[in-house]
């Protein structure tokens, strides 16, 4: 399964999100896909997408805050899952696209490479209730379906392929990026507020 294929697959759903990227290939299919005002790739801060995802979710309870991850920030970052598990919170969907590798960074194995580490194992144990593990586009659709559904913290680990885009390249820099992420949310308060 490619993650490409996974995020075109999504898209649709996420016009209307919060939307966390972390850096690396994941942003870069992500933008490939139709740049949209409600993304912010975190570009640089490679462990932290589930860090700012948690925060808009307690921030802004009433919408909906997708985070797309790798397990090589995951890794850096564990205590991520553990934080997610105490504050719980119910608009927030984690994915973790888990292709062994540190694709973005070099390409190196990551520890999930030997089958010894399992993140969705780890998500589970640091108290998450919703955790799907899946390795095939339908049931990545079905999980994500459902963690949309649910109106709960979830946690979705799809074992994909390592491979990236065919380049790296945005026309959008990181402050940009942050403002008009930041005007996105603003008039979507004001709408609501109406």
């Amino acid at each position: 399964m490619q993650r490409a294929r996974c995020l075109e697959m999504i898209c649709p759903e996420l016009e209307d999100k919060l939307v966390v990227t972390i850096m690396g290939a994941c942003a870069q299919e992500l933008y490939d896909l139709g740049d949209r005002d409600n993304y912010f790739y975190l570009q640089h801060a490679m462990g932290l997408a589930s860090s700012i995802g948690l925060g808009l979710a307690m921030h802004l309870p009433h919408e909906r805050v997708i985070v797309l991850d790798g397990d090589g920030s995951v890794l850096m970052n564990l205590g991520t899952f553990a934080t997610l598990a105490r504050y719980r919170p119910r608009n927030l969907v984690h994915i973790v696209f888990d292709n062994g590798s540190l694709l973005s960074t070099g390409g190196f194995t990551s520890h999930t490479t030997s089958g010894i580490t399992d993140l969705a194992a780890i998500a589970r144990g640091a108290g998450i209730e919703h955790v799907a593990s899946v390795d095939s586009a339908v049931a990545f659709g079905e999980a994500f379906v459902e963690a949309l559904e649910r109106e709960d913290l979830s946690v979705i680990v799809a074992k994909v392929d390592a491979v990236g885009p065919e380049h790296y390249g945005m026309d959008l820099q990181l402050p940009e990026n942050a403002f008009r992420f930041k005007r996105w949310i603003q008039q979507r308060k004001r709408a609501a507020a109406s």
